[in-house]
């Protein structure tokens, strides 16, 4: 774990050493947690910009069981964010001049009201952005997706870890590499990545190991050309995002003694760059039960958004208060956005 990168190409090798799937590594995934190794860092500290976006996780259902979800999503979480707190979104949207609505998960889709929060949004010229994860499309009961999120223009970002099949469906699960097909396929019939006035349709990678992404824009031609190649789908953009040592992946490199190697990387490849391009800077974090984050990441570790003085800020709290030019609550795993090419919710920041 030396170098900076490893080839595309290489990516195979590494991943043999590294089976997060395996019945032991299952049975630590919610022993382990990395977050008393986080807390004391030398970060450097980084102040909030004008606030832009609003990153709503509307719950922690999903069909899915990633390796490398850091939320810990899957079909047996029962937390949803509920009506009264979504109406509380829209009211921060009209009242802080909120730009992006960017809706994650689980999978956002399976929150019933999922359709109710999207065209309040869209009804304000408020671009939303929905991370899906391809395969809820093809789920029974879901057929209304596709057309509804065209309708609505909904930027879709999917997750696609990897364009090889060995390696999505190691790190997704048996069988999700076609399911993905399928949906991106349906997704360009519904004039997502396709043609002149085409909805935007963007991949996300996140490596399948202990290593940094490779070079976003050439990873990006190799996705364009395997997936148009094979299976004749087209995308937009590829954002290739580093993975967090924390939860389910941190847990991971804890049982595989891999969490010292993994930070001594993350630290190693440390941009004081990408400092002015992180995506907390411009962003809140909000949970299924409205409390506020400076990012994703923050949510997952319970490290409460600090720029409003309040033991737990909520949502309510946000109507109340500016966040410009206040502090953002740091921790050791914040070397994971500042790394190489940098990483954010929207691909490499340099």
């Amino acid at each position: 774990m030396e170098g900076t990168y490893h080839s595309y190409a290489a990516l195979n090798e590494l991943t043999l050493d590294f089976k997060p799937n395996s019945l032991n590594l299952q049975r630590t995934y919610f022993m382990k947690d990395t977050k008393p190794l986080l807390l004391e860092t030398d970060f450097p500290a980084i102040n909030r910009s004008q606030l832009t976006t609003l990153q709503v996780n509307l719950g922690y259902l999903c069909n899915l069981s990633c390796t490398h979800c850091h939320v810990n999503a899957g079909p047996n979480r029962t937390e949803l964010m509920t009506k009264e707190i979504l109406e509380l979104i829209v009211e921060c949207i009209d009242a802080l001049n909120i730009q992006t609505l960017d809706l994650t998960g689980g999978a956002p889709e399976m929150n019933p009201h999922f359709r109710w929060l999207v065209s309040e949004a869209t009804k304000r010229g408020v671009e939303v952005i929905d991370r899906c994860n391809l395969t809820i499309l093809l789920e029974p009961g879901y057929e209304w997706l596709p057309s509804f999120l065209a309708e609505h223009n909904v930027e879709v970002v999917a997750s696609l870890p990897c364009y090889l099949e060995d390696n999505v469906d190691g790190q997704r699960g048996k069988g999700v590499y076609q399911k993905s097909v399928e949906a991106l396929k349906l997704l360009n019939e519904h004039g997502y990545g396709k043609g002149k006035d085409h909805l935007p349709l963007s991949l996300v990678y996140n490596p399948t190991g202990p290593f940094l992404p490779p070079p976003q824009q050439a990873l990006e031609q190799d996705y364009k050309r395997e997936l148009a190649e094979r299976f004749d789908i087209s995308f937009d953009n590829l954002y290739t995002i580093t993975n967090m040592p924390i939860s389910r992946f941190g847990a991971v490199l804890l049982a595989q003694d891999q969490f010292v190697d993994y930070m001594t990387l993350l630290r190693n490849n440390f941009s004081e760059a990408n400092l002015s391009n992180v995506m907390c800077k411009n962003l809140v974090s909000v949970d299924w039960q409205g409390y506020l984050y400076d990012c994703d990441f923050n949510q997952m570790l319970d490290m409460p958004l600090l720029a409003i003085d309040k033991e737990r800020p909520h949502l309510s709290d946000l109507l109340q208060n500016a966040l410009d030019g206040e502090s953002i609550k740091i921790a050791d795993h914040c070397y994971g956005c500042t790394a190489g090419q940098g990483s954010s919710c929207g691909g490499a920041l340099d």
